[in-house]
């Protein structure tokens, strides 16, 4: 199969990041995109361009019926998904290939497999993966109640179905533990139409570890491991490649575990597989499978030299992996920070509006993805991320210092972003040292106070700041 013109079924950075690397291949693109991104940076970079509905995600992105009927009107042979909207959605990527599309990424099947977290934890325990003691997943409070008393306090709920930090809920003690497990219940019933829930055994200080591979469908490797746990409610807003504590022995049976779960499924394309790991105990526990591209991708291929989306659509079009395990080697370090609209000194609320002017970093080891230029008009109706701020050094403290010195020469006016808080964990000791974990960075941001302005001054970077951590 030979791909000539892609569809990409998506918006923002990662549609920008497609379009590029098809471009390099050779490849015609076809962008698809709201009423509201019509100026977008994609739509202006894509060979071509068609609207597929209204402003809203359910009237345009998450509608696989316009996608598709876009990608037959455009004669797309294959569609990539990016991530989020529909990119694991199993009937969307069943129905790609009933249209005689290819889709870039897993099959429907796979994707059901391991979208459902505890079937997920249930194949990677078969598959000798060491997961988090916990138990099944149940719709009955009381039976769970008792399997959290055998598991023992502090547990996590989970929804069986969940993501992006919803339906969770950690339950120190057994008085709170049937109120929380309704809420958590009716959450995931709202957010996901299924309230089952699942527990585990709660890590206090653990690590969000996870692992890249790209598989074609019979062969698998791993392209190291990527650490994630500076987050904020669950969400990742910095990461890093490698994970600088991971010993190597650790480290070696983490990727081997990732590419035998891979190999189990027959996983076709870029899959990641979240762990988390326990510094004091020096154990790794499967979390879940992410069956698309990760927006932390970039700090793999800055590692690695692989790129990761031109391998997605190679093994899409029907090639084996181009890549044999002891090619690929690692080498320096390398951090993400995801730049958001947002207001970080109050609550981090979103913060659309337009770019007054825009200038990115540039210089040795910076890549910035993105999707704003100067005069861009933020949509209100996405999230807010802007873009992503990629530094890669020969070690860890060399790229830390790059980091604070792109985010220094980074500006961007007429909105407010998260920008000035990335500079202060720059300067926060237990970030230089690598001394967190994933409750640290709320942690930390409940000891900082929000500047007062002085009057006068303006929303660009050089006018706020973070105080120094303590």
């Amino acid at each position: 199969m030979t791909i000539e013109k892609l569809l990409i079924a998506n918006r923002g950075e990662i549609a920008v990041r497609i379009i590029r690397a098809a471009k390099e291949m050779g490849i015609h693109t076809v962008q698809v995109y709201s009423e509201a991104d019509k100026e977008s940076l994609a739509v202006k970079l894509a060979d071509e361009a068609i609207c597929i509905g209204a402003p809203m995600a359910n009237q345009s992105y998450l509608c696989g019926d316009k996608v598709i009927k876009a990608a037959e009107q455009s004669g797309a042979d294959a569609i990539h998904p990016g991530y989020g909207f529909l990119s694991e959605n199993a009937s969307f990527s069943d129905d790609v290939r009933k249209a005689g599309i290819i889709f870039v990424g897993p099959s429907g099947q796979t994707m059901t497999k391991m979208a459902d977290k505890a079937r997920a934890r249930e194949t990677a325990m078969a598959a000798g993966v060491p997961v988090v003691p916990g138990s099944a997943p149940s719709d009955n409070p009381e039976a769970a109640l008792q399997q959290a008393k055998l598991i023992g306090f502090p547990v996590m709920i989970k929804a069986s179905a969940g993501g992006g930090g919803r339906g969770i809920r950690v339950i120190e003690d057994e008085s709170e533990f049937l109120t929380q497990y309704h809420q958590a219940s009716a959450e995931a019933q709202s957010a996901f139409g299924d309230g089952t829930l699942y527990l585990e055994k709660f890590i206090r200080q653990s690590r969000h570890v996870e692992v890249q591979i790209l598989a074609d469908g019979l062969n698998a490797v791993h392209l190291f491991e990527r650490e994630c746990s500076l987050q904020r409610r669950r969400q990742k807003v910095w990461e890093e490649a490698p994970c600088a504590v991971l010993p190597d022995l650790v480290r070696e049976a983490m990727c081997q575990s990732a590419v035998s779960l891979a190999k189990s499924v027959n996983y076709k394309g870029a899959g990641t597989i979240e762990f988390l790991y326990d510094d004091e105990s020096e154990s790794f526990y499967f979390i879940e499978m992410n069956t698309r591209i990760q927006v932390e991708h970039p700090i793999t291929e800055a590692i690695t030299g692989v790129d990761l989306i031109r391998e997605m659509i190679q093994i899409a079009s029907g090639q084996h992996l181009s890549l044999k395990q002891e090619d690929i080697q690692r080498r320096g370090h390398a951090i993400e920070i995801r730049l958001n609209a947002e207001d970080p000194f109050n609550g981090f609320l979103p913060f659309p509006g337009v770019i007054k002017s825009f200038t990115p970093p540039m210089g040795s080891g910076v890549r910035f993805d993105g999707l704003i230029y100067s005069g861009f008009a933020i949509p209100p109706y996405y999230d807010s991320l802007l873009g992503k701020l990629i530094v890669w050094d020969e070690d860890r403290e060399s790229a830390i210092h790059r980091m604070a010195r792109a985010l220094d020469e980074l500006s961007i006016e007429g909105v407010k972003t998260t920008q000035p808080l990335f500079q202060k964990l720059c300067e926060a000791p237990d970030v230089i040292n690598g001394n967190f974990h994933t409750a640290w960075l709320e942690q930390w941001l409940e000891t900082l106070d929000a500047p007062k302005p002085e009057q006068g001054q303006s929303d660009n970077k050089k006018d706020c700041s973070l105080p120094q951590a303590s």
